[in-house]
């Protein structure tokens, strides 16, 4: 299990962009495929991209395609989410997660989890 370490959470306006990171120790960062989920209060979470162990392979919800774009960096032990064309329903705690094996879109598949940010997007 590697540790991760996401940046801080923010308050943007909607229409607007934001990239966050996710810092992971371990020199096996590598083998590990990368996911970025979502939850707000009440609902269960939502995945909302992944990331292959070499970046090569990436899938994205519905909701955010076309939007958002997810990145790593394995000399920098770190995953991106890059977030365009914010709209209020974007807001949530944000989670980004590692698995050791194949990228799947299930939380449950996913080993290590970051400490959640809060991302708000105003109207």
């Amino acid at each position: 299990q590697v540790q991760l370490v996401q940046s801080g959470g923010g308050l943007v306006q909607a229409g607007t962009s934001l990239r966050r990171s996710c810092a992971a120790s371990g020199r096996t960062f590598s083998n590990y495929a990368m996911g970025w989920f979502r939850q707000a209060p009440g609902k269960e979470r939502e995945f909302v991209a992944a990331i292959s162990w070499g970046g090569g392979s990436t899938y994205y919800a519905d909701s955010v395609k076309g939007r958002f774009t997810i990145s790593r960096d394995n000399a920098k032990n770190t995953v991106y989410l890059q977030m365009n064309r914010l709209i209020p329903e974007d807001t949530s705690v944000y989670y980004c997660a590692a698995q050791r094996g194949v990228f799947t879109t299930t939380p449950a598949s996913y080993d290590c989890w970051g400490q959640g940010t809060q991302v708000t997007v105003s109207s």
